[in-house]
């Protein structure tokens, strides 16, 4: 009976009307993490002119292949990358196959069994695929050749996409596949669906009949229907068939939450299913009001955004789901609800996460201060929109970069998107918007009003190594929120680009100061903006700069989500107390904990009641924690509840060995307490060392004040019951008193007051400490990373320990940095080689200098993201420097980026030094 049946079952798999949805089966692998060797012979450079193997998706720079360039170098490698790979296909009857490319770079001539499979695509970060159904054999193997110019024969598409500001590579860097279809087929959909509930979808189909019928259900992702089928009969006067529908109160798509549907459309003849495609897409409304801002679904919105090049130093431009899932993370994680497709279409599975997660994005022709010829742009506007243009995550269309715009393209894209989404040109003022690059704060002020011009920079903020990304941040963003017509920003940029370069024994390099622009480093380390940004960027907005004794548990706050009440938000609290300076551990112990709600609207201020317990105040700190609605942490803040010199009470204290003495040589004080000696210079009134019983700490050359040129007015000492007490008086361009107090069964006390004229960079004294002796730092204070005057927010407060290392941000990721700034410090234990000692600091005004960073590459140009720092490398400081971007100077950043206002001001303070411990 089978045997019988057997020839019917063969006639309806192969029979043209029998029903069936598109087979894709890959030829390459799918990303970096799985990959297929094809043959590979490369026809410059490393590893040329010898038939090998190559793992395909790749770059083939990364494979020790060629010559790498970056888009500045003056000269290109012209190397050609010739693949060759066999597959099968068994015969096709009825049906139509083609080959289908995610990316190529750059020029890619397709032949398959020898036979041109079309003409040569053009323009490296587009899909493009070949009909080669009449190119392969009935039976047996096909050979596929695949030809691939680094550099391409148009000039224009070496100027947009090949002389730009990131990595030039060659090579088949995404996936290849088969794509099989009936021979009457669904070629394409484009989508259109609306808050309102309105829904059409153009369907782009081939070979279809008069008698044809197409079909369409929009069902939930589970496959449950949404409403009933509609359709429309086949009209061949019209290459388009349009379906329109509508729904009741859909569920909306927003970056807040992502909802998606599905569709499924149907060709059907004669009542039997031809074919069928699925498609997810999202119910969402997109508006550019004039003067007001950029509206979904009739929410205002601000753009938390980040500029994301597709990267990853093994594999250069191909990734992984995996990759993308983690950058989209991060982005979420940072509270970013947008991003920007920099300067170029990434692979579609970015988008898919886009979609389902949660950002809004804005997609990207190529163009890089320089455009696409017209038959060139004309061609790749079409292949860009009509793979990207069902994700609802994407809200713009950005028609090159910074000048790289070609005018004659700007009506293509709604020649294929159905929503008509504006067409932005980043960098200028176009359509309706400004996205001016790079404004210093003073545009920002005269942006809001000047103009009629929906307001978000679609680069802002440039993250050059430690610099820009969180600094000067919360002025920017203060000055966004008040803007009438603002829309939000994009910062430059969430990646370090540093590939680790193949021919160089697998260093990282970053083309000097040109890719290590990242707020994470290549593979995701991250920088100390990360939390500045966080914070910042943090939808739950709390303004609590300090707790003090009047606290009554109520905190303000306001609910910055556009669609989100804070009803479906968790907030927790604990209460927690710290191990000391002389304990092992640097974990904090909860005292209580518990839990509060908030049922504020989006776009409201209240108040959170904390239901504290009466004895708060005994405690060593609180902190908040917000969750939203996916229970992922929003934000921890954390505020000290005791005041630094009750902390330093339970801590200071020794067993007193005998009273102090002092004695006097030459040209030297030695001061004698509990076994100590502590050595000062006369002539300089300095510190010089502090010689314990077995060991000789090099603590030399304080109290210096910072910055300042003093010479040594008056030096003195003497005894005072038990105490005896070291004096010195500077004088110069500022003054400076500082006071040592020495007292048996105590930490040796300085007391320093001082005043200066002028704006100040940094203000306060510092020590030396040889930096080859120093191993780490525990302390109680903000961290782990560290601040600068225009970037106070993102540490945490607590006890950190940090190992020394001579990290430079975007260069060598070691972090967080040991080096800089430390904010908020309570107490410090200065980890050596000689041995530790402790400075307990009771004033939280005062910042705790760690040395001085590493300078940043030679290829650096600018002191931007060099800030000052004083000569002495361990400080205490009332004042410290903020830091520029690459393009700006801290000077132009808005008002927590000025020098520091001295005013002929008396600052004062007290450190507790203990190298008893």
């Amino acid at each position: 009976m089978i045997k019988r049946l057997l020839p019917l079952l063969l006639l309806l798999v192969f029979y043209k009307g029998f029903p069936q949805e598109t087979t894709r089966i890959y030829l390459s692998g799918t990303d970096k993490d799985y990959t297929k060797q094809w043959d590979f012979y490369c026809t410059a450079g490393r590893k040329s002119e010898v038939w090998t193997k190559i793992p395909v998706p790749s770059n083939w720079e990364l494979q020790g292949f060629g010559s790498y360039n970056y888009g500045h170098d003056k000269d290109k490698a012209k190397e050609q990358g010739i693949y060759r790979h066999e597959f099968a296909t068994g015969k096709i009857t009825g049906k139509k196959v083609f080959i289908v490319f995610e990316g190529a770079m750059t020029d890619t001539k397709v032949t398959i069994n020898g036979k041109l499979a079309g003409d040569v695509h053009q323009g490296g970060f587009y899909r493009f695929k070949y009909d080669i159904t009449k190119l392969l054999k009935p039976e047996g193997k096909n050979l596929l050749e695949v030809t691939v110019d680094k550099m391409s024969a148009n000039a224009s598409i070496n100027n947009a996409e090949r002389k730009s500001d990131f990595w030039v590579f060659g090579g088949i860097f995404r996936p290849v596949y088969l794509e099989t279809v009936p021979d009457k087929f669904i070629e394409r959909l484009a989508i259109d669906a609306k808050a309102d509930g309105s829904f059409r979808v153009d369907v782009y189909g081939q070979n279809l009949s008069a008698n044809d019928i197409i079909e369409a259900q929009v069902k939930k992702l589970n496959g449950e229907n949404v409403g009933k089928p509609f359709s429309v009969k086949v009209n061949l006067q019209d290459s388009t068939q349009k379906l329109q529908s509508g729904f009741s109160h859909p569920l909306l798509w927003s970056s807040e939450f992502p909802n998606l549907y599905q569709v499924v459309v149907k060709v059907k003849y004669r009542q039997k299913l031809v074919h069928q495609v699925k498609q997810k897409f999202g119910f969402r409304t997109l508006e550019v009001r004039n003067g007001d801002g950029f509206y979904v679904n009739g929410i205002k919105i601000l753009l938390k955004g980040v500029n994301r090049h597709s990267f990853w130093p093994e594999t250069g431009r191909t990734l992984s789901p995996a990759v993308h899932l983690m950058d989209v993370r991060l982005m979420k994680e940072m509270n970013m609800n947008a991003v920007r497709m920099s300067h170029y279409p990434p692979d579609a599975e970015f988008l898919d996460v886009c979609d389902s997660l949660g950002l809004y994005v804005i997609n990207e022709l190529t163009g890089w201060q320089a455009k696409y010829d017209n038959p060139t742009g004309h061609r790749l506007v079409k292949e860009l929109v009509i793979r990207d243009v069902n994700h609802p995550s994407i809200i713009f269309w950005a028609n090159g970069n910074e000048g790289g715009f070609n005018t004659d393209l700007d009506n293509d894209y709604a020649l294929y998107d159905p929503q008509k989404r504006t067409v932005i040109h980043p960098w200028e003022k176009f359509n309706g918007t400004d996205t001016k690059h790079y404004p210093d704060y003073n545009y920002m002020v005269k942006a809001a009003t000047s103009g009629k011009e929906v307001f978000f920079p679609t680069e802002f903020m440039h993250a050059l190594y430690d610099g820009g990304a969180g600094a000067a941040l919360d002025d920017f963003w203060n000055q966004m929120l008040i803007h009438p017509h603002g829309a939000g920003g994009f910062i430059w940029a969430l990646v370090d680009e540093n590939v680790i370069r193949t021919d160089k024994n697998g260093i990282y390099d970053g083309d000097g100061n040109h890719a290590p622009d990242g707020i994470v480093g290549p593979h995701r380390e991250k920088e100390g903006s990360f939390y500045a940004i966080k914070e910042i960027w943090s939808p739950v907005f709390i303004d609590l700069p300090k707790i003090d004794e009047k606290f009554s548990g109520k905190i303000p706050i306001a609910n910055r989500f556009a669609f989100t009440g804070l009803d479906k938000c968790t907030f927790k609290w604990k209460l927690v107390n710290f191990p000391g300076a002389k304990d092992a551990s640097t974990k904090a112990i909860i005292t209580a904990t518990g839990s509060a709600a908030s049922n504020l609207k989006p776009g409201t201020k209240g108040t959170l009641d904390l239901p504290l317990p009466q004895s708060w105040s005994q405690s060593n700190a609180l902190y908040l924690t917000a969750y939203g609605p996916d229970q992922k942490e929003i934000f921890t803040w954390s505020w000290p509840l005791k005041t630094a010199q009750l902390i330093i009470a339970k801590q200071g204290n020794t067993t007193p060995v005998a009273v102090v003495k002092a004695e006097e040589t030459e040209g030297s004080l030695l001061v004698k307490q509990d076994g100590n000696t502590y050595y000062f210079n006369k002539a300089t009134g300095y510190l010089e060392k502090v010689a314990k019983p077995n060991a000789t700490i090099s603590l030399s050359n304080g109290p210096l004040l910072a910055g300042v040129n003093t010479t040594l007015k008056n030096f003195s000492f003497k005894a005072g019951g038990q105490k005896y007490i070291v004096e010195s008086d500077y004088q110069g361009a500022g003054n400076l008193h500082a006071k040592w107090t020495f007292e048996p069964g105590k930490p040796v006390k300085l007391e320093y007051e001082f005043s200066q004229q002028g704006d100040a960079d940094f203000m306060g004294i510092t020590f030396n400490y040889p930096e080859e002796k120093i191993t780490g730092i525990k302390y109680l204070g903000r961290g782990p990373y560290r601040v600068w005057k225009n970037r106070l927010k993102g540490p945490q407060f607590g006890v950190w320990q940090k190992d020394y290392n001579n990290s430079i941000t975007g260069e060598t990721w070691g972090y967080p940095e040991f080096k800089g700034y430390h904010a908020e410090v309570n107490w410090v234990v200065v980890e050596n080689k000689e041995a530790p000692f402790t400075v307990y600091i009771p004033d939280q005004d005062t910042y705790l200098q760690m040395y001085r960073p590493a300078r940043e590459a030679a290829a650096l140009s600018n002191n931007n993201v060099e800030p000052a720092f004083p000569e002495g490398n361990i400080g205490f400081l009332k004042g410290i420097s903020a830091i520029g971007t690459k393009f700006q100077p801290a000077l132009v950043m808005g008002p927590q980026s000025q020098k520091n206002k001295t005013d002929g001001k008396t600052f004062s303070g007290t450190l507790f030094f203990d190298f008893v411990h």
